[in-house]
């Protein structure tokens, strides 16, 4: 419509003057001198339409990359400031079980967990900040957690991690696991006496990747009770939310065989071939 209006509002005078031009340098009838104007301002309407109507997509466009560009920068900074919102949390868990280590005079277990602090700290300040990374690189860096965890409690800490090969290069939210696993070690097996385990499965539904965190806590105890409120559960579902709206599922339950179980539901998206795009590029 402001195409159109736009090209009215040009052609109508450019052809009257045109006509009127043609009249005093060779004067012809006045109904052909209608004619050539209606021609005229026919042809000027149709390159005027095209012309306004050409720069107000490449506006409209604009204005959309624009927005895009803009929610996507925020999008990255607040996913930004939620995983480093993690970071010290971790950190001060890890130091405090270090002086734990120390204080009950265990001083090897407390020299071997430093060093896997320092190597896994490492690796998270080395790697790129991405918002997605595969699981496979997301289960690496979870397990290099859980290698501190087992310096800590020793036998009292049972792992099982069963994610098939199909499922390690779908695309999750950085930092998705570890705290998670963090809460599961926290909350399912440090309260128990006797210790417990923790387990991480994955396995594919259609269009959908699930992920269950599971461990041995009991209902009723600790965070569990109130559905789980801290900072790796509200942390998690904030990061989902920001990445994928409302296309994920997101739970905390008790299976009947016992136990505790975090179960995510997440939009499979794989990781690229390296290789095809490569081959693209030439």
């Amino acid at each position: 419509m402001k195409a159109a209006a736009a090209a009215m509002v040009t052609s109508v005078p450019v052809a009257c003057a045109a006509g009127l031009i043609l009249r005093i340098f060779n004067p012809v009838p006045w109904h052909a001198l209608v004619a050539v104007l209606m021609w005229s301002f026919f042809i000027l309407f149709i390159w005027c339409s095209l012309y306004f109507s050409i720069k107000q997509w490449q506006r409209s466009n604009e204005e959309k990359e624009r927005l895009l560009r803009a929610e996507s920068e925020v999008r990255e900074a607040r996913l930004l400031a939620l995983r480093y919102q993690l970071n010290p949390h971790f950190l001060f868990n890890s130091l405090n079980a270090i002086s734990m280590l120390i204080l009950d005079e265990k001083g090897p277990e407390a020299r071997r967990m430093l060093a896997q602090i320092g190597d896994l700290l490492r690796i998270s300040l080395a790697s790129e900040v991405k918002a997605e990374v595969e699981l496979s690189q997301e289960l690496a860096f979870t397990e290099g957690y859980l290698a501190i965890e087992q310096t800590r409690f020793g036998e009292r800490l049972r792992i099982d991690i069963t994610v098939p090969f199909e499922t390690r290069d779908a695309m999750v939210p950085n930092m998705l696991l570890q705290p998670l696993v963090e809460n599961a070690v926290r909350y399912g097996v440090a309260p128990l006496v006797e210790g417990g385990w923790v387990a991480i499965r994955s396995s594919l539904q259609a269009d959908r990747l699930r992920i269950v965190i599971g461990n041995s806590g009991r209902r009723g105890e600790g965070k569990h009770k109130n559905n789980g409120n801290g900072i790796g559960l509200g942390n998690t579902e904030e990061r989902l939310k920001t990445l994928y709206g409302t296309d994920f599922d997101f739970s905390l339950a008790w299976p009947e065989a016992g136990g505790c179980e975090v179960v995510l539901e997440l939009p499979l998206r794989r990781a690229p071939n390296l290789q095809e795009v490569s081959l693209c590029g030439l």
